[in-house]
């Protein structure tokens, strides 16, 4: 069984399989609270919206330093 979009398209959208599960979930949860999603698996549909380019992310800056202050 072929899983339709491939691993290869989505990974060209993302920076890293991190990235893929972290987006798709939360996109996936937002299709089911709209509840537009017919009968289709809302992951398939969130993993479909990110191989079309019509989800975006983007990754929040870290720290500089990476260290904790206690101020």
């Amino acid at each position: 069984m072929m899983v339709e979009p491939g691993m290869d398209v989505l990974l060209d959208k993302v920076d890293s399989k991190y990235t893929l599960v972290a987006v798709s979930s939360k996109r996936a949860r937002a299709v089911m609270r709209k509840d537009n999603y017919g009968l289709e698996n809302p992951v398939t549909v969130a993993l479909q919206q990110i191989a079309e380019g019509k989800v975006t992310w983007r990754r929040e800056e870290e720290e500089a330093s990476g260290e904790e202050t206690n101020d």
